[in-house]
């Protein structure tokens, strides 16, 4: 019996690896992607992350429905729309409003904080959290007020609230949505970005964001990179990640993400980066490691 079960073992294995390679590496480099659209002078919400989702969600769902899976019911479809208000208007459009005026590895390390918010709001809904949460949470927070109050965010007010509301944002919908009638995950994903994509569309429009001159191939690639890659690639992995993996390892991309993004964005943008600025990442790093293995003891 052993030869079979190795050959069975190793084929899973090799999806965990290409998935989790995906998620880290993938979502790191978004915020260069985002970096290098708004470099093209594409519109913020409109473009880079409004247009990005509504096309992502929309190939998702035709392919999801294609294949047999039900829609969200008339009941689901206001929950995804809080959803995606929440986690893709102010988590992900908030930095790209934020990168207008910071680095894009600046905006990964702040947006690293999330599992430190979500670790607070679960303690705030009533969830039992252990000393060693709440001592990674108190070390993480001590790396937030660094990286807003001693880093190169305070030459940004701007970047630094947008900075603020993202990883807020992010957290408090993803916490509000645990135990709500939802869809399938896969679904789930579609049909916020949907909702999502045509908030930021609409909220861009609104504030007078318009498409000047015809798209530079540099802003076209990274608009498509986002769609396709980071929306589409990435987050399905991420999903089968949670389905075949203990949650641990999949949300492990938390603190791999800013370093690939720190790394991308000094290798290729020439991004720099203040002896501050590092210290407040790896502070805030070191927090979510120590959230991580204290849920990892209480599992």
């Amino acid at each position: 019996m052993s030869p079979p079960e190795t050959t069975s073992a190793a084929p899973r294995g090799g999806l965990v690896v290409l998935a989790l390679f995906l998620v880290y590496v993938v979502w790191g480099s978004t915020y260069l992607g985002i970096h290098l659209a708004l470099e093209s002078g594409l519109p913020p919400l409109s473009v880079i992350s409004g247009t990005r989702f509504v096309i992502a969600g929309g190939v998702l769902y035709a392919f999801l429905r294609w294949r047999g899976m039900a829609a969200p019911t008339r009941a689901q479809w206001p929950t995804l729309a809080v959803m995606g208000l929440c986690l893709l208007f102010f988590g992900n459009g908030m930095v790209v409003m934020a990168e207008r005026d910071v680095s894009s590895g600046l905006a990964a390390v702040a947006v690293a904080s999330v599992p430190l918010w979500m670790a607070l709001f679960s303690a705030f809904r009533g969830d039992k959290v252990t000393r060693g949460e709440w001592l990674g949470i108190a070390i993480g927070f001590v790396g937030v007020v660094w990286l807003n109050a001693g880093s190169t965010l305070t030459a940004t007010p701007k970047g630094l609230v947008f900075l603020l509301i993202a990883p807020l944002g992010w957290a408090a919908g993803s916490i509000w949505s645990r135990g709500r009638d939802l869809p399938s995950p896969f679904m789930t994903a579609a049909g916020q970005m949907l909702c999502g994509g045509v908030i930021l569309v609409a909220v861009g429009l609104l504030r007078g964001e318009r498409v000047e001159a015809w798209p530079t191939l540099q802003g076209v690639l990274s608009v498509g990179y986002l769609t396709v890659f980071g929306s589409i690639v990435a987050f399905t992995a991420y999903v089968w990640l949670l389905q075949n993996v203990r949650p641990v390892l999949a949300g492990s991309y938390a603190y791999v993400n800013p370093v690939i993004a720190v790394a991308l964005g000094a290798w290729i943008a020439h991004e720099r980066f203040s002896v501050s600025d590092l210290g407040a990442m790896a502070v805030i790093l070191a927090g979510v490691v120590v959230i991580t293995l204290a849920r990892i003891r209480r599992a």
